[in-house]
């Protein structure tokens, strides 16, 4: 679930912050908070700048409180930080509830509806973790061409390029050729095959564009949340049949980790955390060039979360 320019600026401010669990200085305020009990709350992140900004938001939040924390940003996919988190390496991580769900938890759901996901998510979870309250923010996994493919090809729905993608390069994160919502799902649902695919690391997305822009792939796993999505007028393929489920931001917590403050806080994120917040502050670190520090601190400012 972003993407332009800014993505190296992003990119270093959080190489500059991913870390082990055992340095307790924050890289991008310079204060560390104290928990009281000297355990600090260690804050994750994927690889991708949108999940290291949410991840920001919720470690200030949390410093606010008076909270110790640590950050542990640009992780990896799915794949390679669930697993920290489950085993305590990490006591918190911005997530997306589907792609969680169908990802991580039970590949074989069918649950597509907020509700649904997060009804499944809290009976499946390992014991050692838990979902908080989801925002309604959502970012989602799509397929996405430029204006000229969708009109040369007729292209509306996922569902049409069942008789032209075998002549088409589809790219987008090396994960998306495995997932269920990914390659998996197109084939399984759609009957969709691409005749290639071009692997990129997920936060490698303002390379994705150029290539999709020069036609290098005429097809991208783009997140809905992406300003060039509007800027560039690409065209997001509809979806009814629901590939790609409901994304809401959601924390992930490791129990232990977290105490009802620290709860209570990310729960005060989701209830004010809308999709059109996520497109204006990825637009400032993207068109804008701000730094992700200062683009949460704004927006904790302007929902009243901050002291």
């Amino acid at each position: 679930m972003y993407r332009g320019a800014a993505f190296a600026l992003v990119t270093a401010l959080a190489l500059t912050a991913c870390g082990s669990s055992d340095d307790d200085s924050n890289p991008l305020t310079g204060s560390s908070g104290d928990s009281g009990d000297g355990k600090a709350i260690v804050v994750g992140s994927a690889n991708f700048p949108e999940n290291q900004l949410l991840a920001e938001i919720y470690a200030q939040a949390l410093e606010d409180k008076g909270l110790k924390v640590t950050r542990k940003f640009d992780i990896g996919a799915r794949e390679v930080y669930y697993d920290q988190v489950v085993k305590g390496g990490i006591s918190v991580f911005p997530e997306y509830n589907g792609a969680l769900l169908a990802v991580a938890v039970d590949p074989k759901s069918t649950a597509t509806a907020t509700d649904e996901i997060n009804a499944e998510l809290k009976q499946k979870l390992p014991k050692s973790v838990e979902i908080l309250d989801s925002a309604a923010a959502e970012d989602k996994d799509s397929v996405t061409v430029t204006a000229d493919i969708a009109a040369k090809h007729n292209l509306k729905t996922l569902a049409d390029l069942k008789p032209v993608a075998g002549d088409m390069t589809i790219g987008g994160g090396s994960e998306f050729k495995t997932r269920n919502q990914g390659l998996v799902g197109l084939k399984k649902i759609y009957g969709v095959e691409f005749g290639k695919f071009q692997p990129l690391d997920a936060g490698a997305q303002s390379t994705l564009l150029k290539l999709l822009k020069e036609d290098t792939v005429q097809a991208a796993n783009l997140y809905t949340t992406d300003p060039a999505i509007i800027e560039d007028k690409l065209v997001v393929l509809e979806d009814p049949k629901n590939l790609f489920s409901s994304q809401n931001v959601t924390p992930l917590v490791y129990k232990s980790a977290v105490n009802d403050e620290a709860k209570s806080a990310l729960n005060a994120i989701s209830a004010k955390l809308t999709t059109e917040d996520l497109l204006e502050m990825m637009k400032k670190l993207v068109n804008d060039k701000e730094d992700a520090s200062a683009v949460a601190e704004e927006w904790l400012t302007k929902a009243g979360l901050a002291s």
